[in-house]
């Protein structure tokens, strides 16, 4: 595939990182798990994808969000967080809010509904989207925007709705190979002309604990190599102890477990991102490249649960989607024969259809203190699954 080349800054800054992961591999002793490497790639303080100055929404960066195909998204989604505010208290948190988009559209829909949130917290790590986020909503929502306060870390304590669209699938990841009976964690290392290559030491601790669990499958011909998310689950915990009444809505790609490692997915799921162009390579120019890696949703479920959590819905998107009422919203949008509902219509059916979004992508909530169903769960529940 040929890439886009990026511009000489960018390029210097990925020169800038590249030099600080090959310093990290060298302290380390010559090896780093890829969690490590991923972590550095995508969130080194004013390096990383994430935590740099490079445009990665919308169709000027590297990939589109559900937000940013349309406000009918964050239509939905509202009547879920209005439930669950109600059910907890009048506050939301968006981590990872991108450009701000999904946090105008929910905050305007709220306040159309007659629950306006109290406070709209984002958990954000990078300054260039947090100053998106600030003018995204000055512009979309100004009478709204003071209510939205950017926080460094989780809360001590918190009631209320707490949104992560795409958010999990962008944790750093270990990867894992198995062949035979012989079981490796993948890293990174440095070749003798300072070029990254991948690197297997055999799995230890907690890594080899969890792909224990998992019963990978296993070949004397060939390998299989796969992502366990340890980051995602420490995450889970952290909000269990911090959730005192409320809900995690988390939105992503992935599959529960039984199809997740499945023997025909050998090579795992890591994907990486690069101006709309999908490709395997994490090392090519570090920091320009999204690195992601689908969810293992009953590993998430497990961990909420394990918390203290209880596990309240799982479903695909376009079920959740559909019980939220979205076609409802879509019918709010415009008269139907119009060019704006036509356009709307076509966002929706990206979002729902198999084929796009609609099953690719799964919605999973977790909580304490709810305890009527969720709306979003309605129909089409898939908790058996998990």
């Amino acid at each position: 595939m040929s890439l886009p080349e990026p511009s000489a800054d960018a390029l210097e800054q990925s020169t800038r990182l590249l030099r600080t992961i090959t310093a990290a591999i060298a302290e380390a002793g010559g090896w780093i798990p890829f969690s490590r490497y991923m972590e550095l790639a995508l969130y080194a303080p004013g390096l990383g994808y994430y935590s740099g100055g490079a445009r990665k929404f919308g169709p000027g960066g590297d990939f589109i969000t559900s937000p940013e195909l349309t406000p009918l998204f964050g239509q939905a989604l509202a009547a879920q967080v209005e439930q669950v505010m109600r059910a907890s208290s009048p506050h939301v948190i968006e981590v990872g809010a991108g450009t701000g988009l999904l946090a105008a559209d929910l905050l305007l829909e709220l306040e159309r509904r007659g629950c306006a949130p109290e406070s709209y917290g984002i958990l954000e790590v990078s300054g260039e989207l947090r100053e998106r986020q600030f003018d995204t909503l000055a512009a979309k929502a100004p009478h709204l925007a003071p209510r939205v306060q950017w926080l460094d870390t989780l809360p001590e304590r918190f009631a209320g709705a707490v949104v992560a669209n795409e958010v999990l699938d962008v944790m750093p990841v270990h990867l894992v190979a198995t062949r035979g009976d012989a079981l490796y964690e993948r890293g990174v290392a440095v070749d003798g002309e300072g070029v990254l290559r991948w690197a297997d030491s055999p799995a230890t601790g907690a890594v080899a604990a969890a792909a224990a669990a998992l019963e990978l499958p296993r070949s004397d011909s060939a390998e299989y190599v796969t992502e366990i998310n340890l980051a995602g689950r420490a995450w889970i915990g952290e909000w269990a102890a911090r959730l005192e009444r409320g809900a995690l809505l988390l939105i992503d790609y992935g599959y529960p477990r039984a199809e997740y490692y499945l023997p025909s997915r050998s090579s795992g799921t890591l994907l990486c991102y690069y101006r709309h162009n999908a490709h395997p390579d994490p090392f090519l120019w570090p920091g320009l490249n999204d690195i992601t890696a689908f969810v293992d949703f009953t590993a998430v479920a497990e961990a909420a649960f394990d918390a203290g959590l209880d596990v309240l819905g799982y479903t695909n998107q376009a079920a959740f989607l559909f019980n939220c009422g979205v076609l409802d919203c879509l019918a709010r949008r415009a008269p139907e024969e119009s060019a704006d509902y036509i356009r709307a219509a076509r966002a929706v059916q990206r979002l729902t259809t198999p084929q796009e979004m609609g099953e690719l992508f799964k919605v999973l909530a977790v909580g304490r203190g709810i305890a009527e169903p969720l709306l979003g769960f309605m129909r089409g529940d898939r908790l058996h699954a998990l």
